[in-house]
Formats: C-alpha cells, structure tokens, sequence
C-alpha cells in the first residue's frame, strides 16, 4: 500500500493549473501509477486511497463466483484536508469475468479502478470539454476487457442545465502519433440523460471513460440536410457563373471604366468567384484519398473567405472615404495598398495558421439529429479557428452596417432636395442601396438571427442571399452599365450633389 501512496504523490507532485505546461511529466505519472496498481499485493479485501485530483480503488475478486460490483463515491473514506469532488459511481455486472473463465489465468484477479481529475492528461486534438474535467478507468488485473453482453454503469453527477444532445458519454483511445494524443470515441458506450442531473453511461468494455460536451452547433435537421445542399450547390455555381461574366465584362470595357471603385468592385467579384469554387471543389475532395488534397483544399477555402471578408471591409472603407469623408481622401498609391491589404492580410493569416498547428484543416462533417447521414467538406478542424473568424465577420460586417446607415441617410438628404423628387432619380437611388446592401456583406447578416424559431427560417435565408451574392452584384453592374449615359456609378449621385 506505501509504493501505491507513493505514486499517487509523485503524480500530484505538478498541480492541476500545471498539467498543460508539464504534460509529458503527468502522464509518465499516471503510467506508473497504472503500473504500480496493477502490480500492488495486499492482504485485506480492498484498499481505496483517496486525494483530491486521484483516487483509486483495488479490489480483490474471484473469478469463478463474481457476482457484481457497486462502487459509489459518497462510500469513499476522506481525510479532513481533501475536498469532496464531484460524486460518481461504477456498476460491474457479474458477466464482467465471463472471458476470463476457463482459461490459463489466476482465478483471484485484482480490479483496478482510478478517478482523476485532470483532462488535460486525455487532450484530443479538437481540445474537447469534459463534464467537471471527471475521468473514471477501470481495469481487470491485464486482461482486456471487451463486448459484454451486460454494459459496465458509470454515472456521473452535475448541477449544469445542459441540452441532452450536448453531453455523450465516451472512452479514450491511447494515441500512436509522436505527439501522444489520443482521441474520445463513443463505439460502444450509450448515454442515457433520462434523471436529472446524471448522465448514466453504458459500456461494453473496460477503459478510461468520461462525458464529452459537444459544444458544437446542433445538428441539422434531416430533413432540411438534402434541400439546403441542392440550394448552396446551385447558389454557388450561379454566382460563380456570374461573378466570371461580370469579371469579363470589365476587363473588356476595362479602358472606359478605369475609376478605383469599379476596381475595387472587380477584386471583390474575384474573391466571391475563388470562395464559390473552392467551396464547390472541396465537397468532393472530402471523400478523395490522399487527406492532404482535402488539407490544401480547406486552406484555399479559408483563404477566400478571408479574402471576401477584407474586400467587404474595403468596400466599405472606400464608401466611407468616397461619401462620408470626402474632403483630404487622398492616398497615395491607394489601389496597390488596398489590395496588398485585401489579398496579403487573409494569405498572412493562412500561412500562420499552418506554421503554427497544421493540423487545422481537413474533412468536416456536418452531421444530421439523427447521425444517419451527414454531408462531407473540406474545412477547418480546429474550433478556436471558427471562432477567430466569427469575431472577424462579426466586425466587418458591423463596420459596413454602420456605413450602410449613414449612406442611406445622406440618401434620404439628396431625395429631400426639390430639384431631386423625379422618379427616376428615386429609382436610381433604390437600385443604389441595393447595390451598396450586396457589396458590404448585408446579404450575411442573416447569420445573426440563428436563435430559436427563426433558426430553420435563418439556415435558409444564409444559404439562398450569401450563395448568390455574386449573382445580385452581376446584376447590379449590368444595370449601371445600362445606364451609364446618367451615370457610371452610384458615386456620381452623391458628387452631382456637392
């Protein structure tokens, strides 16, 4: 019992708050630990030591009469100085030792159980959460223990008011890799959320196990997998049609329109046409061996829609200089510095990421309520990225709001002046804004709404007004160029007014 003491220490020796930084010292920690348990003798029926991040419980059973085992940690004897963890508890069925009878082995075997709290110890690569960072492992004596016709019961307390989608009970699975990460896999276990308050986790096997919080979106509805894919596919396709014609119709009338704005229109088409087709090409890379072609694919995909996002930012900007400024705009050089901006910041950030965990992009699966069917792209693998680039679309498309707004009040201004009530001019100066709405990212705003009943309504808006962006631009531009002989662009209207 002194060398199972000794252990324990030495694994406690680094603190919790140090388990990331001292990783690789921790876990040579706990596979002593796990070494020393599996070899201790002792005498009596059962020993259980008890710490506050470990505690550990060996029992002395016979094979050839097991008749079951409830372990309930309100049970544990405590010392004074240790804090009380979160509760949790093991059901062994007696068909726990039904593969180990009949065969070579010592019909006294020693069950090993060991609760830790540091899971940091089990980091995945997607860095997932655990239920109170709670981990329970069972072993019994060295022999593997799989497919019982009766489920191993863990169950584990909380005092969360979580969603019972959002909790899985799950087993470790030892990583092969130089790094040492392993993964979380649900194969085998069941969760059952049915009593407040508990996850109730059913087994086949004997392992380390533990509740994943899956703090990803909720899944998609089923029935809505199949009509939102056809919706995107077309959408895309569309707009990368048409960002291509609007593309060419430039570079042909290229000597007429020279002015930085339709330029900047132009490099924000360009974007919209890579992001299209990346996204268009990457669902077939998904399933396409070897991964790396999927890797790059994501990584173009992230590209462009960094890309898109900058140039929206930009557009904005120029709109801000073009009509709201006004006066001392003057950059030097400011076409070549908008699109070292537009096209170098997102390839920057790209290259970053790469360097610095290049492991972020791959296959993502979005998976269905029902986990039958999913749909496959090539994207980001990493959350704290999709994170990252919610706060970046968030600002740029507030920021070009908040131009938004005051274009349209400076709208509303002109359309007060007498000389400016004709029809036309009011039709002009709708066409304007809905323009303006395309090119500074309005058509995503729908992504804002994603709460509640209009979350179905949402996914649908999202996919129909972000997919043909570049189709309502096409067809804005097509309209200026009809009426070019009143006006190239909607910047001559607030010019005209000066």
């Amino acid at each position: 019992m002194a060398n199972v003491e000794k252990a324990m220490r030495d694994f406690e020796r680094h603190p919790i708050a140090e388990c990331l930084s001292k990783r690789k010292e921790m876990i040579k920690g706990k596979q002593h630990l796990e070494k020393t348990l599996l070899e201790s003798k002792f005498h009596s029926e059962n020993i259980t030591i008890v710490h506050d991040t470990v505690q550990t419980l060996i029992f002395r059973i016979n094979a050839s009469n097991f008749r079951g085992l409830f372990i309930n940690s309100d049970n544990l004897k405590r010392n004074a100085s240790v804090r009380t963890p979160t509760r949790h508890s093991m059901y062994f069925p007696d068909v726990l030792t039904e593969t180990v009878k009949g065969k070579h082995v010592q019909q006294e075997m020693q069950l090993v159980c060991i609760y830790l709290k540091a899971s940091c110890l089990f980091q995945d690569e997607k860095n997932s959460s655990l239920l109170n960072d709670d981990i329970l492992g069972a072993t019994l004596g060295n022999t593997s223990i799989a497919n019982l016709r009766q489920p191993v019961e863990i169950r584990f307390w909380h005092n969360y008011t979580l969603a019972s989608s959002n909790m899985t009970c799950v087993f470790w699975l030892e990583g092969t890799e130089a790094d040492g990460l392993g993964s979380w896999s649900q194969e085998g276990c069941k969760t059952n959320t049915s009593q407040e308050g508990i996850v109730l986790c059913q087994c086949s096997h004997l392992t380390y196990f533990a509740v994943l919080l899956q703090i990803s979106p909720t899944p998609v509805d089923e029935a809505l997998l199949v009509p939102l894919i056809y919706i995107t596919d077309i959408g895309c396709s569309v707009s990368a049609l048409a960002c291509l014609i609007t593309i060419c119709l430039y570079v042909f009338s290229r000597k007429i329109q020279h002015d930085s704005t339709t330029k900047i229109h132009m490099n924000l088409l360009g974007a919209l046409f890579f992001l299209n087709m990346s996204f268009l090409m990457g669902k077939f890379l998904a399933f396409i061996k070897p991964p790396w072609l999927c890797a790059v694919a994501a990584v173009f995909l992230h590209y462009s829609l960094l890309s898109c996002l900058t140039w929206m930012a930009i557009e904005g900007f120029h709109l801000y200089m073009l009509v709201i400024r006004v006066y001392n705009s003057y950059i030097r050089r400011y076409l070549l510095k908008l699109c070292s901006v537009g096209w170098g910041f997102p390839g920057l950030a790209v290259l970053a990421i790469v360097l610095i965990k290049n492991n972020s992009y791959g296959a993502h699966f979005v998976k269905t309520s029902s986990d039958r069917s999913s749909s496959a792209m090539c994207w980001i693998t990493a959350p704290v990225i999709n994170h990252i680039n919610l706060i970046y679309f968030s600002a740029t498309i507030l920021f070009n709001m908040a131009v938004l707004a005051v274009v349209v009040w400076k709208v509303r201004q002109l359309k007060a002046n007498p000389l400016r009530q004709r029809k036309e001019h009011s039709c002009k100066d709708l066409v304007t804004v809905l323009g303006l709405t395309c090119l500074l990212g309005a058509t995503w705003t729908s992504v804002f709404i994603s709460f509640g009943v209009f979350s179905i309504l949402q996914m649908f808006l999202f996919t129909v007004l972000s997919s043909l962006q570049g189709l309502f631009i096409c067809l804005w531009y097509c309209f200026l160029r009809c009426h070019s002989q009143e006006g190239t662009s909607w910047r001559s209207s607030f010019r005209s007014s000066q």
